[in-house]
């Protein structure tokens, strides 16, 4: 995507608050980190003209990018409903997959139909380190999915996330970016140049920030 769309994106994001910056008063993050943004895209979900931007929009990355998919896969829990809205608009079968396989019944971790050879695009809707990510393309792989790509809503751009991604072999794309948020951000007032600064060293090294 070119760097208008990222940030059309980005601004219907900060519109429904999916995202939010606080660098004088930091998140923390389930693991621990200090953060000056949260980014929370379930809230797409309750605004109907904004979920239905970002579905025509990642469907056409899908269509675009990864023409030649046979399924499109959901990553729970948040990527499961803009994985569904895309895999509807563009006809194609629908998988998801659980963060673990099921502790009763058929134990499964991917729910709905995956037929071996089959190429698969995942959904997600946001990128951090790519952990969460990869582990659902290894789940697909070893139900013998092909994994050709991901699509996400949103990506922090950590080197580490890119790394993760190549040594894994899956191209990927991002709806929108943490470097076109923060030039939004700053566009439209919304952050001190001081705060950009802080900003911009959060996403450098973020394991250490804030401490």
């Amino acid at each position: 995507m070119n760097n208008v769309s990222e940030k059309q994106v980005a601004e219907k994001l900060l519109q429904v608050q999916a995202v939010k910056l606080s660098p004088s008063q930091p998140f923390t993050w389930a693991s621990g980190w200090k953060s000056p943004i949260y980014c929370d895209n379930r809230k797409i979900l309750s605004y109907p003209y904004v979920r239905d931007y970002i579905k025509s929009e990642m469907s056409n990355i899908v269509f675009e990018v990864f023409p030649e998919a046979d399924v499109v896969a959901g990553v729970a829990t948040a990527g499961i409903p803009h994985g569904a809205m895309v895999a509807d608009q563009l006809k194609l079968p629908f998988i998801y997959v659980r963060s673990k396989p099921k502790e009763h019944g058929m134990g499964r971790q991917i729910e709905g139909v995956l037929q071996a050879g089959q190429r698969v695009v995942v959904i997600e809707d946001l990128i951090s380190t790519g952990k969460s990510s990869l582990e659902a393309v290894q789940a697909i792989r070893a139900e013998g999915g092909n994994v050709i790509g991901m699509v996400s809503i949103f990506n922090y751009g950590f080197d580490i996330a890119a790394q993760a991604m190549a040594d894994a072999g899956v191209p990927y794309r991002s709806m929108s970016n943490y470097n076109a948020l923060i030039e939004l951000a700053v566009e439209k007032g919304m952050v001190t140049e001081a705060e950009q600064e802080t900003l911009k060293a959060w996403r450098n090294d973020p394991s250490v920030w804030g401490k």
